[in-house]
Formats: C-alpha cells, sequence, structure tokens
C-alpha cells in the first residue's frame, strides 16, 4: 500500500513559498501524470494485478517490511486518486501525513478506536459536535473506555481531568453554533506536558485560517463534505499529522473499512484547487454579514469571532491567520415563532443542515439539532429557540445582507 508520504515524494519540486493558494493548486502534484493527463485521473477499481508470482511474492516480502512503494493490491488499502487527496490535504495542513476516509464522523470515530483501547480514557470539551460527545459518551463505554467532558475554554478543569490512564485530549476550534475559539498553543501544552496525545477537528477553520499541527497539536481533523469539498455535494473526512501517528492508523482503518472512494477523492482534489479562494470570500462575507447583524435592532446578539465583542476575538485574531471564516450565529430579539418567522422569510439563504459549501444555509439548532431535548434541557445545553446560524456562502455580501434585513423585518 502506497502511503500518502510516498506519494508525496516522487512530485517534482516546486519553488514556490508558503502560500496557500499555490499550495491548494499544485501541492504534492506529480508534474506527469498518467496519460499525459493535466488532473489527477480518477481510478475506478477494486482491485489491482500482478505479473506473475516472483511479482507477488516481491511486493508482499517489501509489505511486510513497510517498504511498498507505488503499488496497491485492494482497493480497502489504498487508491492513486485517494491517495493524491491526500497527499494535498498534507500540504495544506504541513503534516506528515494524512488520510482520506468516509466522512467527518469516520475521522472522528475511527481516530479514537484507534487511540483509546480498554481501560483506557479520554477528556473532551462541552462545546464538540453533538455527535461526537454522543459517541464518546454513549458507545465508549461499551469497550470500557471512560470519557470526561470539561467546560470549553476551563483548562485547569482540563488538566485537572487528565489520569494515569488519559490517552487523549479532544477539542474543536472554532465551535458550534457559538464559535468560541480555543487557545490551541495553550491545548497542545498541556498535552504535551501531561504526555497526551491532542486531537483538534479544525473544520471551521480550515487550513487556510488555521493549521493547529503549526501551534504542536498532534492530530487534525476534518469534516471533508465542508469547506474542503465547498460544494455540497460530498461526504468525507481527513486526519492528518505524524507519519509515526499516521501510518498505524491507516492500518487500523484498513481493517475497520471506513475508506473514501475515487470519486469522492477526485472532487476533492477540484474543490481542494479553489479553497483558497472560497474562503477567502466565506472570511469576507462572515465579517460584513456580523457587523451588519451586530448593529441591527431585531438581533440580540452576534457569535463571529472576527467581532471584538466575541469572547474569544482575541484568541483568534493571535492564531487564525487570514480570517474568521463563513459561520456567524445570532440570537434572534424575540420567541421561536419569531425566530420561525425570520428563517422561513428568507429568499436567497437555504434552509438546510450543513455548512461550508458555495450556497449560503440557515439553520435553526433546536429544532434541527436537538429536537429530541425538551425545551428546559435545550436551554440547559445552550440552545435556546432564538438561535440561529447562519452558513455563509461566496454569494455578494450586499445581497445576503439585504435578504437578511427583510427577513429580520418580520421579526
Amino acid at each position: 500500500m502506497m502511503t500518502t508520504s510516498d506519494h508525496t515524494a516522487d512530485k517534482s519540486q516546486r519553488f514556490f513559498s508558503d502560500n496557500r493558494s499555490t499550495e491548494a493548486v499544485h501541492g504534492a502534484e506529480r508534474r506527469l501524470k498518467p496519460e499525459r493527463s493535466l488532473v489527477e485521473p480518477a481510478f475506478y477499481t477494486s482491485t489491482y494485478t500482478f505479473d506473475n508470482m516472483d511479482d507477488v511474492c516481491r511486493y508482499q516480502e517489501a509489505h511486510i517490511h513497510g517498504h511498498v512503494k507505488d503499488r496497491y493490491e485492494y482497493g480497502r488499502y489504498g487508491n492513486p486518486t485517494v491517495a493524491a487527496s491526500e497527499a494535498r490535504l498534507a500540504v495544506l495542513e504541513k503534516a506528515e501525513g494524512a488520510i482520506q476516509v468516509a466522512s467527518g464522523m469516520a475521522a472522528i470515530t475511527h481516530t479514537f478506536l484507534h487511540f483509546l483501547s480498554s481501560g483506557s480514557h479520554i477528556v473532551m470539551t462541552d462545546d464538540c459536535y453533538r455527535r461526537t460527545r454522543q459517541f464518546c459518551e454513549e458507545r465508549l463505554s461499551r469497550f470500557d473506555i471512560a470519557c470526561t467532558v470539561v467546560p470549553f475554554g476551563d483548562y485547569a478543569a482540563l488538566e485537572a481531568a487528565i489520569r494515569p490512564e488519559t490517552r487523549l485530549l479532544f477539542s474543536e476550534t472554532p465551535t458550534n453554533p457559538y464559535l468560541r475559539v480555543l487557545d490551541v498553543e495553550r491545548f497542545a501544552e498541556i498535552g504535551r506536558r501531561r504526555r497526551v496525545l491532542t486531537a483538534i477537528d479544525a473544520t471551521f477553520a480550515t487550513p487556510v485560517n488555521l493549521r493547529p499541527l503549526e501551534w504542536g497539536i498532534d492530530l487534525v481533523i476534518h469534516s471533508a463534505t465542508k469547506y474542503l469539498g465547498g460544494h455540497n455535494d460530498l461526504l468525507a473526512g481527513f486526519i492528518a499529522g505524524r507519519n509515526e501517528l499516521i501510518a498505524p492508523l491507516r492500518d487500523t482503518i484498513g481493517f475497520l473499512g471506513g475508506i473514501s472512494d475515487p470519486q469522492t477523492a477526485y472532487l476533492l482534489l477540484r474543490a481542494m484547487k479553489t479553497l483558497s479562494l472560497r474562503v477567502e470570500k466565506h472570511n469576507r462575507n462572515g465579517q460584513q454579514v456580523a457587523e451588519f447583524l451586530a448593529g441591527h435592532s431585531a438581533v440580540e446578539q452576534v457569535w463571529y469571532p472576527g467581532l471584538p465583542s466575541h469572547p474569544g476575538h482575541d484568541i483568534a485574531a493571535r492564531q487564525m491567520s487570514n480570517g474568521f471564516g463563513g459561520v456567524v450565529s445570532i440570537n434572534v430579539k424575540g420567541d421561536r415563532a419569531a425566530t420561525f418567522r425570520f428563517i422561513d422569510a428568507l429568499q436567497l439563504i437555504y434552509l438546510s443542515p450543513s455548512l461550508g459549501g458555495v450556497e449560503s444555509l440557515v439553520l435553526h439548532p433546536a429544532a434541527m439539532v436537538y429536537p429530541d431535548y425538551t425545551p428546559d434541557q435545550r436551554l440547559e445545553a445552550g440552545i435556546p429557540d432564538n438561535l440561529v446560524r447562519l452558513a455563509l456562502g461566496i454569494e455578494d455580501a450586499e445581497d445576503l445582507i439585504v435578504d437578511l434585513d427583510q427577513a429580520l423585518g418580520t421579526v
């Protein structure tokens, strides 16, 4: 099986600076592709052939000693198109290696199942994605793996929760839906000092705005369904980090089987070429819309790291190099019915889950993410009925503002 680092190693050397746009287009790209194709082709095959039994024996011998390069046997263990996509993400994250899997949740669950074993312990912050928390609290216990959830941003509680059997510290930045910002450097320092692996879900940040590995984090995870894919037409996830962590994790994923397919990898390769351009537009739209909403009489509060009023603004300004992303959350001045009127009045923005695509989307967390909670349970979880999340696309900010303004007029 060819690893990401193998794929990267045989690329022509480039002479470009640490420029995210150039990396997004050319990073880890081989100059000469099959049949002299300009773009990386999609290899649709589940199995690969050998010339003869000597070829088989050479392959198996090399594989046993970890020396296999540029060679595949079976699709669950590798695909050239997937390897190219992994190599591109590794360049964008400044990682030694990356693994593409079937979804963002597959990236989470496969990572946890690999690094956590019976009797071990994970500490995670309470503002993580709901399904991630559920997996830790409701599923890992079946394998005798303990989970402690600590308040986001409480680094004393985080460190106090670490036990001798703790193997992983996990968090997100920015978080969903309040865009809280983790002090990544401090988080990494705690893990390093206590000799515990650290992993960050940086889906909202993207490698354009934040590279957690450069701040000392061990593993970075992405739901590639979002900004990396960017067009609401694929499901995928990535895990990136040092080869000493990525290589054994790749073997585990070969057992578990949550792999990605060549068509998805092809779409990701195409999408990542425009990642820097798209994120630049998401950043501008997020900032302009947040500033507009902050001054609107029908808005109670705006949650966006680019605003000085946001509690994580100073950390975000220090860590996020190019902008603050395209997600803006607001509390509407009004009750559930008024909030529903606002959402239903939107004409340009689609009512839909997810984020990171070229189209702008709106989500009502209480009704769409926590429908099984009682009103009191939602309030306890910090999800009031007037909370709305906007995932801004790449439309003109002026048009988005016009649509938001007319919809807020119904409140």
